[in-house]
């Protein structure tokens, strides 16, 4: 490898939705991804017309089209890593599957299913063909609790369900799976890394901090998504990316600069440093 190809920044391609509004989806993963040290590519998905208040409108792309943005990327400019988002439909499931074939990188999926606000993002068939198409090639998937819940078919609400869920998810799976906590009663924001094929403690690994009491939290799972993906991408290892994506997200959430009347954005561009 030359010097030049040394000092060349990892490629990471985000496949998600746009937000509108800038807070979520693919504009936030190319904020994180260049914050990072990144090259930020994107296949757009979905075109949404959304705000801090709620999504208001949701345009799905082709699926054929969406395959054709993955295909152009890696075809030319080549792939280090790859962040999965939103995913409307199982049409556009079954061409980014067809796409990502073959490719030897680190994939995260973050499977997102429902806006910050409420609103639904995926069409149900969808979450079949996601099951049978992406997560076999994932390899790490990012549930929050609701997402989870979704996934395994049943009501969680504590810590210890968020757990026990992951721990089925891999296993059903073989992809290592974060749960998210931050929609648990507990007091504390607790995340469950489960790694497959580790032994004890090295395989139920758990991240927690203070909540955060702010309504700016706004892409918050596409942010933690697209910088594991680019962690991984500059060659750190799985835990090590985790702890470093979810650092990166708490000093953005501590910098959101307020915007808007409801869950506004994360300052992305305000972080200079990761603990």
């Amino acid at each position: 490898m030359s010097e030049a190809e040394a000092k060349r920044p990892p490629r990471i391609l985000s496949i998600a939705g746009s937000d509108s509004s800038g807070g979520a989806g693919i504009q936030a993963d190319i904020k994180t991804i260049t914050m990072l040290g990144g090259y930020a590519m994107t296949a757009i998905t979905t075109v949404t017309a959304q705000n801090t208040v709620g999504v208001q409108a949701i345009a799905p792309m082709s699926g054929t089209v969406v395959g054709q943005q993955i295909a152009a990327c890696i075809s030319d400019i080549g792939v280090d890593a790859v962040k999965i988002g939103m995913l409307h439909d199982a049409d556009i499931i079954e061409n980014t599957a067809k796409a990502l074939t073959g490719l030897n990188v680190p994939i995260v999926l973050d499977p997102v299913m429902v806006s910050t606000s409420g609103a639904a993002l995926i069409d149900p068939q969808a979450i079949i063909a996601m099951r049978e198409m992406l997560f076999p090639i994932a390899t790490l998937i990012t549930p929050n609790l609701p997402e989870l819940g979704h996934l395994i078919e049943r009501n969680l609400t504590t810590s210890q369900h968020l757990a026990e869920a992951a721990e089925e998810l891999s296993a059903a799976t073989g992809a290592a799976v974060l749960a998210k906590g931050g929609h648990t009663s507990d007091q504390r924001i607790i995340d469950v890394l489960i790694v497959p094929g580790a032994e004890g403690a090295e395989r139920a690994i758990q991240f927690d901090h203070a909540r955060i009491d702010t309504p700016h939290t706004h892409g918050t799972g596409c942010t933690l998504s697209s910088a594991i993906a680019t962690l991984l991408a500059h060659g750190q290892p799985l835990e090590h990316a985790v702890r470093l994506g979810r650092n990166f997200v708490l000093h953005a959430i501590k910098a959101a600069p307020g915007f808007g009347a409801g869950n506004g954005p994360l300052g992305h561009s305000a972080v200079r440093k990761l603990d």
